[in-house]
C-alpha cells in the first residue's frame, strides 16, 4: 500500500534551448493538460526573448497528446504571432501526427516531420 503515491510528480519538465534566432522546447512523455502550467511557462521563456524568431516545439519524444496539448499549441502559435514569431512542429511520431491529422490541424502549423 505504501507504493500507491501518485506518480504525477514524474513528469519530465519541457527542455527550452535557444540557439541564435530559434528557441526550442523539447518536449519529453505524454502532452496532455498535466503538463499545461509547465509548457506556458516554457512559451513565455521564449516569447520574453527578444533573439528568438522561430519557436520550435520538438515532439520526437512524444508518444501521443491530447485535445488540451493542440488548444496549447494553438495558444502558444497565436501569442507568437502577435510577437512576430513564427511556430513549427517537428519530429513528430506517427500516433501524434494522426492527432493532428483527425483534428484537421495540420494547415494550422508548420511541420518538418522527422
Amino acid at each position: 500500500e505504501a507504493n500507491l503515491k501518485e506518480s504525477r510528480g514524474s513528469e519530465m519538465r519541457p527542455i527550452v534551448k535557444v540557439e541564435g534566432g530559434i528557441g526550442r522546447i523539447i518536449l519529453i512523455g505524454q502532452f496532455d493538460f498535466n503538463l499545461h502550467r509547465e509548457f506556458r511557462q516554457a512559451g513565455q521563456e521564449l516569447l520574453d526573448n527578444n533573439a528568438v524568431k522561430i519557436i520550435r516545439i520538438d515532439m520526437e519524444q512524444v508518444p501521443q497528446i491530447d485535445s488540451s496539448a493542440l488548444g496549447m499549441l494553438l495558444l502558444l502559435r497565436e501569442r507568437a504571432a502577435m510577437n512576430r514569431m513564427t511556430m513549427e512542429i517537428v519530429n513528430c511520431q506517427p500516433a501524434v501526427k494522426q492527432v493532428f491529422e483527425i483534428a484537421n490541424m495540420s494547415t494550422h502549423f508548420n511541420f518538418q516531420f522527422a
